[in-house]
């Protein structure tokens, strides 16, 4: 609004437009207005994010032992793309840590009862079950993980007897 426009107002209308001036802004302490509507206070004078100027960064130490080492070879040079032999001298750029666990796989231990025939009088005689074969096939730890997940995990008994103890199945 210029000066012009000022002048042209009746006295009612000046009177208004320096009260409504005056009134502070709606918010939505001051209104029916939503509370996610109103402006942040803080966000003017908040400091930007990140690191600080000449903050020392920090990571994760490296693996004092590993149980592989992959180097990784250059195939051709990025300038001329001639092709890098794998025997020329090298030195080590960066180093990089993959960290995985091992995959599960049950130890499965057959009892085989043997039977030879006596070259002597020719009878069949058979070794004798070893107490290994007697009760359950399944250890004491297998007993433990069912134990932990039906008590602290909630599995039921049907959901349970889904799982395969079998070697033949793949861990991804």
């Amino acid at each position: 609004m210029d000066r012009g426009d000022l002048q042209r107002l009746t006295k009612e209308e000046l009177i208004d437009l320096v009260l409504r001036m005056q009134r502070p802004g709606k918010t939505s302490r001051t209104s029916s207005k939503p509370p996610s509507s109103d402006r942040k206070q803080r966000r003017d004078k908040a400091k930007p994010g990140g690191a600080k100027l000449g903050h020392e960064g920090h990571s994760r130490a490296m693996s004092e032992d590993a149980d592989r080492i992959i180097d990784h070879h250059p195939n051709q040079c990025p300038c001329c793309r001639i092709a890098l032999s794998s025997d020329l001298p090298v030195q080590a750029v960066s180093e990089h840590d993959k960290i995985e666990l091992p995959a599960i796989k049950p130890l499965i231990e057959r009892h085989r009862r043997l039977a030879v025939r006596c070259p002597s009088c020719g009878t069949l005689a058979v070794a004798a079950a070893p107490d290994a074969t007697k009760g359950t096939p399944l250890g004491p730890r297998v007993h433990a993980v069912a134990t932990y997940l039906k008590t602290s995990q909630a599995f039921s008994s049907a959901r349970l007897r889904t799982f395969s103890v079998s070697p033949s199945v793949k861990a991804a």
